[in-house]
């Protein structure tokens, strides 16, 4: 996947003639209040630590990226390139650099996080978006501890439709909002058996997950959408499903 996604960027870049431009990138992590503003709901993982949204920045093009690695970076494009990929903070790089020459080039868009009350209003969006195109009787799995979504779900479709994984320990085997998460090392597979329709945090490009969720969408015939900026650039090259509604 990732050697898809290093093809289609050095692509891009060698046809906009900036692969080696003097022109450096800039990313750095985002505050909580910089990253989502203020908000009423206080369990979003960005809140406590949990994750941290970084932000690339190029000639005023912004992409960002969460992981759980964030790094500072200074530097050119050609060296985000030579990076192996292979840890969550290299990745989350590559990805918030993607999105933003993306989001310059006009080849993707929505690659700022929402903020303050809009995280709800989207939330309330993709429930809409998914009970209209698969109907209210579904089961649906969520692959990552997003509060607003799991919640608006619960209160549309019922808990006992709702099926959740998540990677943090201290989620694990928790009950949020009526519905119990499943540990998303070993309950990734069986998400996709006893769903319907499956609804995944767009991180899941940055820890190197959402390999495995496309191959298992295919193999047991359910349909996949991924949500948040993350993604943005990913989910155009590799034409993924993406809701993502009050992103700027």
């Amino acid at each position: 996947m990732y050697e898809k996604l290093k093809k289609a960027f050095i692509e891009l870049s060698e046809e906009a003639g900036i692969l080696d431009s003097e022109i450096n990138i800039t990313a750095r992590r985002l505050t909580p209040k910089e990253a989502i503003g203020e908000t009423e709901r206080q369990d979003f993982p960005l809140l406590h630590g949990k994750e941290s949204l970084i932000q690339a920045d190029f000639r005023g093009a912004l992409g960002q990226a969460f992981t759980d690695m964030p790094r500072d970076f200074n530097g050119k494009i050609r060296e985000i390139l030579d990076f192996n990929f292979d840890n969550n903070g290299e990745r989350a790089l590559f990805i918030a650099t993607l999105n933003a020459v993306m989001r310059f080039l006009g080849k993707t868009e929505r690659t700022i996080h929402c903020k303050n009350e809009s995280p709800e209003l989207c939330s309330q969006e993709i429930v809409k978006n998914i009970i209209e195109k698969h109907g209210e009787k579904i089961c649906v799995g969520i692959v990552g501890f997003q509060p607003a979504i799991i919640d608006h779900f619960s209160k549309t479709i019922s808990p006992e439709n709702i099926r959740i994984t998540d990677l943090d320990k201290e989620n694990i085997g928790k009950e949020k909002y009526g519905v119990v998460v499943w540990d998303g090392h070993t309950m990734a597979e069986e998400i996709f058996k006893v769903c319907d329709v499956i609804l995944a945090t767009g991180s899941t490009i940055a820890n190197n997950s959402l390999g495995e969720l496309t191959d298992l969408s295919e193999k047991y015939g359910k349909p996949i959408y991924f949500y948040g900026t993350t993604v943005a650039g990913p989910a155009s090259i590799l034409n993924l499903n993406r809701l993502c509604f009050k992103a700027s």
